[in-house]
């Protein structure tokens, strides 16, 4: 009788554990990540999230201490590959597995960085406590780059625990041409397009690069042969990456083109399918090269550029630009089909959504389809849209309002028309911690426009 008892304990006990995690994980987005630690990119290695956070996080500023410092951050031009492991710290931004109504499944985020504190995705925020990080051609996360987040989120996508961030480059190749008047320019037969939310790493804009520079751009595909850029980095030359749709594919000679280049991928290894199949027309991809030769590119990796879960029911969150627009129940944005009739839509009026217009879209995976229960429009062609970066976390190598770092990120806070919450410029200081709110990124510095002093 004693050991029935113990016997039926024992199994409610699991029964009650296995339910509260969630029944393992549940399907979708996983760990898998578009790109792959086994790439040709060199430097590879191995390190704590401290040395790979925003602009150089380090680990002190993880924990949210003070000090004289929050990173030396800088640009990682000079990086060309890397994989990281995030360690743990808090960052007091009260965001975690526990108390926060975070779900156990994993959801998919994918979007450029816009954010510290530990980082934020198109306005979701992530805790990265316990994050795996994978970055490739960098050193460190830094704002405006293209990442792949997988982990659980809330149901309102506003908080979220990353299990894996994926972060690569998308195109690296010499400038071509530029059309200042678009505010466009070409990089290896890809039109890149720019909008107020572009990060300028390490210029004052794109008048401002030299013909024939050799750029890294971290962006989100939009047409076929087009990118729209949320980081552009001045590099030293390089082997090439180009990102976009695959067409004209020959499997027989083992060809398709991108942009205005032909990629030869019959001796290139394939990474990241998320179905076993090699790419087949209209599929996103991120290629590596060796060089790149008029016109044609032999490619030796070719990887799915952040593949997007299909299991249903799977939360995914996509910041892309708008495609084969056919109303707001029939678009595309990254490739993947979305259904955004009953959507809440922000950022402007549902009649100004179509081809060409950046948005963030949240929802759930259904029979291969994003069914949206959020839209948010974030740039119309012509038009413009708001633009929002944001920082949390300590101040650190304070001089002025002017210059000073948050989670490593030069910050200049110093114009007149800045807004200060719960305080003044006086009391900007290292180690006070502050939330940072800006609109633009120029020479590598977040132009602040509202400081918030938190507790």
């Amino acid at each position: 009788m004693t050991s029935t008892l113990l016997r039926n304990g024992f199994m409610a006990l699991l029964i009650g554990l296995l339910l509260s995690c969630g029944g393992g994980g549940g399907g979708g987005g996983g760990g898998g990540g578009g790109s792959s630690s086994s790439s040709s990119s060199s430097g590879a290695g191995s390190a704590a999230f401290g040395s790979a956070g925003i602009a150089g996080l380090t680990t002190e500023s993880l924990g949210g201490g003070g000090g004289t410092s929050d990173g030396q951050g800088g640009s990682s031009s000079g990086t060309d590959g890397g994989s990281t492991t995030a360690s743990s710290g808090d960052d007091g931004s009260g965001v975690g597995s526990g108390g926060t109504g975070v779900s156990t499944a994993d959801a998919a985020g994918i979007g450029g960085v816009d954010g510290a504190g530990s980082i934020i995705v198109s306005g979701l925020r992530y805790d990265t406590d316990t994050a795996v990080i994978n970055l490739e051609d960098a050193a460190s996360l830094q704002l405006g780059m293209s990442v792949k987040v997988s982990g659980p989120v809330n149901a309102d996508f506003t908080s979220g625990t990353a299990r894996r961030v994926d972060s690569a480059a998308d195109i690296r190749g010499p400038l071509s041409s530029v059309d200042l008047a678009q505010g466009s320019f070409v990089v290896m037969g890809t039109t890149v397009t720019t909008d107020n939310a572009t990060v300028w790493a390490d210029a004052a804009g794109l008048a401002a690069i030299a013909p024939n520079t050799t750029l890294q751009v971290w962006g989100l595909p939009a047409a076929p042969g087009v990118l729209r850029a949320t980081r552009v980095e001045q590099h030293g030359p390089s082997a090439p990456i180009l990102t976009g749709t695959v067409q004209n594919l020959d499997q027989a000679r083992r060809t398709f083109t991108l942009g205005g280049f032909v990629v030869d991928y019959s001796v290139a290894a394939l990474s990241g399918s998320p179905d076993g199949r090699p790419p087949a027309n209209g599929t996103l991809v991120r290629v590596r090269a060796n060089i790149a030769l008029p016109g044609r590119l032999p490619a030796t990796l070719v990887q799915w550029w952040y593949p997007v879960p299909t299991a249903n029911a799977t939360q995914v969150q996509l910041a892309g630009v708008v495609t084969d627009y056919a109303g707001l129940g029939s678009l595309r944005v990254l490739g993947t089909p979305v259904d955004a009739s009953s959507a809440q839509i922000t950022g402007g009026p549902a009649g100004s959504v179509g081809n060409g217009v950046k948005v963030d879209v949240a929802g759930t995976m259904s029979n291969g389809i994003l069914k949206a229960t959020k839209l948010k429009i974030r740039h119309i062609p012509g038009t413009g849209g708001p633009a929002s970066f944001i920082l949390i976390g300590a101040v650190g190598n304070f001089s002025s309002a002017s210059s000073f770092r948050v989670r490593g990120q030069p910050v200049n806070a110093g114009d007149p028309g800045v807004v200060f919450v719960n305080g003044s410029a006086l009391n900007l200081g290292n180690g006070v911690r502050v939330s940072i709110e800006g609109d633009q990124v120029v020479d590598g510095m977040l132009i602040a426009t509202r400081v918030s002093f938190n507790p």
